[in-house]
């Protein structure tokens, strides 16, 4: 089982940036993609971006332009720029990993923008 552990979340004023961060550890000899999920109050859990270990990135059509992924292979490591914040990008962010037969969550870092 691996084990994610998300950093770099917070408050942020629109227009501005935050930077996230989410490190794998344990089992991770299989790990495939990673990338970020993301949940509002009251709306169901949204892809936002994924990066796969051919470095092939995928966004949702609402961040692209604005956010960044990026994956450290040594570190286990990937990140998500995020910048030219709007209000509607405040949730809850997820990191995920993707193995061959699982998944793996991180347990959520709070972004709040405010306008």
């Amino acid at each position: 089982q691996a084990q994610l552990v998300e950093s770099g979340g917070g408050l942020a004023q629109a227009g501005g940036s935050v930077r996230l961060s989410c490190a794998a550890s344990g089992s991770i000899s299989s790990l495939n993609a990673m990338g970020w999920y993301r949940q509002a109050p009251g709306k169901q859990r949204e892809l936002v971006a994924v990066i796969a270990d051919d470095g092939r990135k995928n966004y949702r059509d609402s961040v692209k332009g604005r956010f960044t992924i990026s994956r450290d292979n040594a570190k286990n490591t990937v990140y998500l720029q995020m910048n030219s914040l709007k209000p509607e990008d405040t949730a809850v962010y997820y990191c995920y990993a993707r193995f061959p037969s699982t998944v793996s969550w991180g347990q959520g870092t709070q972004v709040t923008v405010s306008s």
